[in-house]
C-alpha cells in the first residue's frame, strides 16, 4: 500500500511538474501553451518542439541541468531562435558550467553570425572565465556590428564587459588592443579613449588613465566623458580637477555633470568646494529640489546653520510640490554607477532629520522635536530616537535620554548593537565620556573584535586622558581592519598631540592618507605633526590645504597657531575669527586661544 501510495505521488509530481513547465516551454519560442499535443498553427511552437523543451525543462527541474542543457542547445540549433540559445547559457550559468555556457555563445554565434547579443553575452562568459585572450575578436565584431549612431555609446561602455574579470591588467591590455584603432576614429576617439582610462583605471594605473583623460578632453571640452572620468582620478591625481574645471566652463554643461562633481567633492569633504557649485546649480535651475537637500546637508556640516535651514525648507517646498518622479532626480558621480536613487519620501525625511539636527544645535529644542515628530518610518526609528535622546540629554535628562535609545525595538544583533553605539553617541554629545566609555567596554564584551566599537571607545578613552588604554585599543583596531585610515590618523594624532614618538606619529599619518588620499582631518593631522617637528613651513602648507577644503573649527584653530608662531598674528586671528564664527564652542579652539592668551 505504501509503494502505491508513493507512485500516485509519482505520478501527480510529474503531471504538476510538467504543467508548471508548459509556460516556460512555449515562451521560449514566442507562443502560448497549447491545450493539446497539437501546437497552435500560427505559432513557431510544433509538437515536437513542444515536447522536446519540456523535456529540457523538467530535466533541469529535476537536477539534471547537462541533459537539460544539451536538449535546449539542440533545439535552438535546429530552430535557430535567440531565445532558445539565451536559455541554453542560462542553464550552464546556473549549473556553474562556465566552458558549457561559452560553448552555447559560440554554436549561437556560427548559426546566427549577425547576432548581437550572442556577441554581447559570449564577451560575459569569457570576462567571467577570466579567459580575456579570447576577448579580442567578440568585442571587436560587437563594435563591427552595432549601428554607427549606436556605436559611441557602446564603446563607452564597454570597460563594463570586462570589469569583473578576476585579472584587471589583463582587462586593460585586451581592452586597450581592441579600442586602439578607434584612437584614430574621429567619431569614436573620444569615446575610446575615456573607455580605455577606465579600464587602466580600474588596473590602479591612475597615472596612464589621467593621461587619455586629458587626451579624449583635448579632442572636445564639452563631451562629458572625460569630465566624469577625471572626477574619479582626482582623489589620487589633484591635477585631474582641470579637466572638470574646463569641461564646466564650457557654454551649456549638462547640470548633471555638475551634480557629478559636487558629488565627488562632497566624498572628498571639500564642503565648501561643494556648496560653491550648488550655488551655480541653484542660480541655472532654481527649481530642482534635490541640490538644495544637499547644500542644507553641508552647510549643516559647517555649522552654517541659517543656509542650511534655508536651503532645506527651499527643498521641502519643491519635494512636496513636485511629481515623485521629479523630486529626488539626482545625477549619478560617473557613467559606471549604479546606485538605486533615493525614494522622494526618504530624502523628505532625510531633510526633516537635518532640520531637526539644525534646531537642536540653536539650543530650540521645541523646533526639533516638531520636526522630528512628523517622521513615521519604522526604517529610521533608532535614528529619530537618538536624535529625541540627544535632545533630552542636552537638557540634563540624562536617564530619560538613555532609556529613550534603550526602549526602540530591535530585530536582531544588528539593531542591538546599533542602539549601543547610538547610547554612546548621545553620552559623547553631551560630554559623559566615562559612561560612555564603560558602556563601549561592555558592548565590545558583546561583540569582540567589532572594530567600530573598540575605535569609539579609543575615543573615548582618548577623552578621559587613559592614552595608554586608547592606544592599546586603536592597535587593536589596526591589527583587525588594517586598512582603518581613522585608526592611524588617530593614533598619529595623539602621538603627535602629546609631543612624543613624533616619527612614528609621521608614519601613521602618512599611512591613514595612503589610505584615504585627499582627506582633509588626515591633512591636517599632517600639518599638525610637522609642526609639532617644527617644519613651520610644511605644516602652513598643509593646514592651508585642509582648512580650503573643509573649513571647520578645529582645522582652523591649528592652522591659526602655525600662522602665530610664525609672526603671522592678524592672518591667525582672521583665521581663528573665522572659525569662532562656525563653531563657538569648539573644544581646540577655545584651548589654543586661552593656551596662547589670545583675546578675539
Amino acid at each position: 500500500m505504501a509503494m502505491k501510495v508513493l507512485m500516485i505521488l509519482g505520478r501527480n509530481w510529474r503531471r504538476a511538474l510538467a504543467c508548471a513547465s508548459v509556460a516556460a516551454a512555449a515562451s521560449m519560442v514566442g507562443a502560448a501553451p497549447p491545450t493539446a499535443a497539437v501546437a497552435q498553427s500560427n505559432s513557431g511552437l510544433d509538437a515536437p518542439l513542444f515536447y522536446q523543451l519540456l523535456i529540457g525543462e523538467i530535466e533541469l527541474s529535476g537536477g539534471e541541468a547537462g541533459t537539460a542543457f544539451e536538449v535546449i542547445l539542440d533545439a535552438a540549433r535546429r530552430t535557430r531562435e535567440e531565445q532558445l540559445f539565451r536559455r541554453a547559457v542560462d542553464i550552464a550559468l546556473q549549473a556553474r558550467a562556465g566552458d558549457q555556457a561559452l560553448a552555447a555563445t559560440r554554436t549561437w554565434r556560427t548559426t546566427l553570425p549577425e547576432s548581437l547579443d550572442a556577441v554581447r553575452l559570449q564577451v560575459q562568459v569569457l570576462s567571467a572565465l577570466n579567459r580575456l585572450g579570447d576577448a579580442g575578436e567578440p568585442l571587436r565584431t560587437l563594435i563591427k556590428l552595432t549601428p554607427a549612431a549606436e556605436r559611441s555609446a557602446l564603446v563607452a561602455a564597454l570597460p563594463r564587459a570586462v570589469q569583473r574579470a578576476p585579472d584587471r591588467q589583463r582587462a586593460a591590455t585586451v581592452l586597450d588592443e581592441v579600442l586602439e584603432p578607434l584612437f584614430k576614429d574621429q567619431a569614436l576617439a573620444g569615446s575610446a579613449l575615456v573607455a580605455s582610462g577606465r579600464g587602466w583605471l580600474g588596473a590602479g594605473e591612475a597615472g596612464r588613465a589621467l593621461g587619455l583623460a586629458q587626451r579624449a578632453h583635448q579632442i572636445d571640452k564639452t563631451a562629458p566623458g572625460p569630465a566624469l572620468l577625471a572626477m574619479e582620478l582626482m582623489v589620487n591625481k589633484p591635477e585631474a580637477q582641470a579637466i572638470v574645471i574646463e569641461h564646466l566652463a564650457t557654454p551649456q554643461t549638462d547640470p548633471a555633470v555638475r551634480l557629478a562633481y559636487v558629488r565627488a567633492l562632497t566624498a572628498a569633504q571639500r564642503y565648501a568646494d561643494a556648496i560653491q557649485q550648488l550655488g551655480i546649480v541653484n542660480r541655472d535651475q532654481p527649481d530642482l529640489a534635490p541640490p538644495y537637500l544637499t547644500l542644507g546637508a553641508l552647510n549643516l556640516e559647517l555649522r552654517q546653520l541659517a543656509p542650511a535651514d534655508a536651503a532645506l525648507k527651499r527643498f521641502l517646498a519643491l519635494a512636496q510640490a513636485a511629481p515623485p518622479s521629479a523630486a529626488v532626480a539626482v545625477a549619478a558621480p560617473s557613467e559606471d554607477d549604479e546606485d538605486e536613487p533615493e525614494r522622494p519620501e526618504q530624502a523628505i525625511v532625510e531633510a526633516w532629520l537635518l532640520l531637526a539636527r539644525g534646531a537642536e544645535l540653536r539650543n530650540d529644542f521645541a523646533s526639533a522635536e516638531s520636526w522630528l515628530a512628523r517622521i513615521d518610518d519604522p526604517k529610521r526609528a533608532l535614528e529619530v530616537q537618538t536624535r529625541r535622546a540627544t535632545l533630552l540629554a542636552r537638557q540634563g535628562r540624562i536617564s530619560e535620554a538613555r532609556d529613550t535609545v534603550r526602549r526602540t525595538p530591535e530585530r536582531g544583533t544588528t539593531d542591538a548593537r546599533a542602539k549601543l553605539m547610538a547610547e554612546a553617541g548621545v553620552l559623547r554629545e553631551v560630554k559623559q565620556f566615562g559612561d560612555a566609555y564603560a558602556l563601549l567596554g561592555s558592548a565590545s564584551a558583546k561583540f569582540p573584535d567589532d572594530s567600530d566599537l573598540l575605535y569609539e571607545q579609543a575615543m573615548m578613552a582618548e577623552k578621559l586622558d587613559r592614552f595608554d588604554d586608547a592606544e592599546k585599543l586603536l592597535r587593536r583596531v589596526i591589527a583587525i581592519k588594517p586598512d582603518n585610515a581613522h585608526a592611524h590618523n588617530a593614533l598619529g594624532y595623539a602621538l603627535a598631540d602629546r609631543r612624543v614618538r613624533l616619527p612614528e606619529a609621521h608614519a601613521l599619518i602618512r599611512r591613514a592618507l595612503e589610505l584615504a588620499p585627499g582627506d582633509p582631518f588626515i591633512t591636517d593631522s599632517l600639518g599638525w605633526v610637522e609642526y609639532r617637528l617644527g617644519n613651520l613651513g610644511e605644516a602652513q602648507r598643509l593646514l592651508n590645504q585642509a582648512y580650503l577644503a573643509r573649513p571647520d573649527a578645529e582645522i582652523g584653530a591649528h592652522l591659526g597657531e602655525v600662522l602665530w608662531a610664525q609672526g603671522q598674528l592678524d592672518e591667525a586671528r582672521r583665521i581663528w575669527r573665522e572659525a569662532k564664527t562656525r563653531d563657538d564652542a569648539n573644544e581646540s579652539l577655545r584651548e589654543t586661544l586661552a593656551r596662547l592668551k589670545v583675546d578675539l
